[in-house]
């Protein structure tokens, strides 16, 4: 009877990640598909193209609220440390998920960044972000001293052609300073991130990777929020004022209702893809099944914005490089289903 539970756990643990990928597409492709419309101005009853920067305030505020309230509804709060203050015992950070909420406060910021810049398509930039974060799993692995299994790198080979094969018409498109900055800072952020995942949080309980992401989550939000303020309040320079105008002028803009559904489907990104990458298994695994659920959304979402809002066509190596994702994905589910199905044709 114990042994059947445990496999019942096991399978459990081994399919779960799968549910949390399709979460995580099913949220990205209508987060980036509306960011890409919101700032080209082709989203109906806009006034105005709406700028990145100016989208921040209102993007980050519904994330705030989104984030607060998935932690209610699960009843997550009772899982973070606490710490008493004025008397009370609230929820508080550790000094290392903190430093990660930052990180993830940085990630955040940057992946709505990324889609606004003009002249940059959603899964150009979205495989160059993607790409560098498949380069840096297996050294998170390796510093942390992980088993890497064949088809983990398979598929981190798959995935590194699939960012080749859609970056061989480079030339076509512009990248500005800004958008290479928000690539490097993406990229630094999610190395640490990963870092510490690794070292306080991948393994098979439970309870502590649960902990670990209310603390990062508790973090990441207000943080984003907090610096958006004071750098909208300070006002010197384009982005300070573009901030400001977030928080000011956005409301008349006629894309609110936009802006929050973009905030709240990417609090869904941050949940479904920090839940992926606290997966027990080595970074090499999860961060390809998180990228690769990004880059099929960032695909759906190209599509439909060339098909409903006159965006243009999606290039053929991006097609290309598509179907490459496809079969790391194929690759990597398949020993899950192929234990599944002998487990299913055993005797009992």
């Amino acid at each position: 009877m114990l042994s059947l539970g445990r496999c019942k756990m096991h399978e459990k643990h081994e399919l779960g990640i799968w549910g949390f990928a399709f979460g995580y597409f099913a949220c990205y492709a209508p987060y980036s598909a509306l960011t890409k419309a919101i700032s080209d101005g082709s989203l109906p009853g806009l006034a105005r193209p709406i700028g990145g920067f100016e989208l921040l305030p209102i993007t980050t505020l519904a994330s705030l609220v989104g984030m607060v309230a998935f932690l209610t509804w699960k009843r997550w709060w009772s899982y973070a440390g606490t710490r008493e203050i004025f008397g009370r015992r609230v929820p508080f950070p550790g000094r290392w998920t903190f430093l990660s909420g930052v990180c993830t406060a940085c990630i955040i910021g940057t992946t709505t960044l990324a889609y606004t810049f003009s002249g940059v398509s959603i899964v150009f930039m979205m495989l160059l972000m993607r790409g560098g974060l498949l380069v840096i799993a297996p050294v998170v692995d390796l510093l942390s001293r992980r088993t890497v299994r064949w088809y983990s790198g398979v598929a981190l080979l798959l995935s590194l052609g699939a960012l080749l094969v859609a970056t061989v018409d480079h030339a076509s498109y512009a990248i500005t300073a800004v958008a290479l900055v928000d690539v490097l800072v993406y990229l630094a952020s999610y190395l640490v991130r990963l870092r510490f995942m690794s070292r306080l949080a991948k393994s098979n309980d439970r309870t502590e990777a649960i902990r670990y992401f209310v603390e990062e989550q508790m973090v990441a939000t207000p943080v984003i929020v907090a610096t958006l303020v004071v750098l909208a309040l300070v006002g010197h320079g384009s982005i300070m004022l573009e901030l400001r105008r977030g928080f000011v002028d956005f409301w008349s803009s006629g894309g609110v209702l936009a802006g929050i559904v973009i905030g709240l489907l990417s609090q869904g990104t941050g949940v479904f893809g920090g839940l992926i990458l606290l997966d027990a298994r080595e970074n090499t695994f999860c961060v390809p099944v998180n990228r690769a659920s990004s880059v099929l959304a960032g695909v759906l979402a190209s599509l439909t914005l060339s098909t409903f809002f006159g965006a243009r066509s999606m290039p053929r190596t991006e097609l290309v490089g598509a179907s490459l994702i496809l079969a790391a994905i194929v690759v990597l589910a398949w020993p899950t289903v192929s234990a599944r199905w002998r487990a299913a044709r055993a005797p009992a």
